[in-house]
C-alpha cells in the first residue's frame, strides 16, 4: 500500500484496535496466478508477540482451494471513508477522499475440524455478547451444529502490517476544521465517523481573545 509519511500509522495499539473494530475484511490470495478475494469477518488473536487472524469460509468458496496453492495472504480492513470537496478550502484545489485502511500480510494454515469448530464458536461468542437475548451456541440443536461440516477454518500468521489514515493532515487548521464542520452537516453516518476521527487528531485552536 502506498503510504506517504504524513498518513502512516505507527501506533501498534491503535492499529490492533482498528482491526478489532473493523473486523469485516477483504481476503485476497492467488489461484493459478489469478488474484481472488472473499469478504469475511476475521478475529485477531494476540499471544506474546505473535499475531494471528482466525476465520472460516464455506468449502465451495474458491479461496478454500487457493489455500492449498499458496500460503501468502493479504487481509484488508477498511474504516470509515468519505469524499472531501475542495470547496471546503479557502483556496482553489482538487477534491479528495479521506479514509483509513490496514493491510495485513501473512501465511495461511487450514485448521483441523476440531480447531475450526472452536474458532467458529469463539467468533460467534465475540459478536453475540453485545446482542440482547443472543444466540446460545451450547443449546443449538444437533442439525444446526452439523452445518459446521460445510466450512473450512483457517488461521493467518501475521508477518507484516501496513496502516494508513488519510484524514486531511496536510490541511491548515481553518480548512481542517471546516472539513469537520461540513462532514457533520451531511447527516451521513460515515461522514460523521470521519469527522469524529479527525477531531481526535487535532486540537481546535482557541479563537477567544
Amino acid at each position: 500500500m502506498y503510504i506517504p509519511r504524513l498518513y502512516q500509522e505507527s501506533d501498534q495499539n491503535h492499529i490492533l484496535n482498528f482491526i478489532r473494530e473493523n473486523s469485516f475484511a477483504t481476503l485476497i490470495c492467488s489461484q493459478g496466478g489469478i488474484p481472488i478475494a472473499t469478504h469475511i469477518p476475521l478475529k485477531l488473536k494476540q499471544s506474546d508477540e505473535n499475531l494471528v487472524l482466525i476465520g472460516h469460509v464455506a468449502k465451495p468458496n474458491p479461496i478454500a482451494e487457493a489455500f492449498d496453492e499458496t500460503s501468502e495472504i493479504l487481509a484488508i480492513f477498511h474504516g470509515p471513508h468519505t469524499y472531501i470537496s475542495s470547496s471546503w478550502y479557502d483556496h482553489i484545489n482538487v477534491p479528495t477522499w479521506n479514509y483509513q485502511a490496514v493491510h495485513v500480510y501473512g501465511k495461511a494454515r487450514k485448521l483441523t475440524s476440531e480447531e475450526s469448530s472452536e474458532a467458529l464458536i469463539e467468533l460467534v461468542h465475540t459478536y453475540e455478547k453485545n446482542v440482547k437475548d443472543g444466540l446460545d451456541w451450547e443449546n443449538l440443536p444437533p442439525e444446526v451444529v452439523g452445518s459446521l461440516k460445510g466450512i473450512i477454518g483457517f488461521e493467518i500468521m501475521v508477518e507484516k502490517i501496513e496502516a494508513k489514515s488519510k484524514l486531511s493532515q496536510n490541511r491548515k487548521d481553518s480548512d481542517y476544521f471546516n472539513i469537520i464542520s461540513q462532514l457533520k452537516k451531511s447527516g451521513h453516518p460515515m461522514d460523521n465517523e470521519v469527522a469524529i476521527e479527525m477531531e481526535k487528531r487535532r486540537e481546535k485552536p482557541n479563537s477567544s481573545p
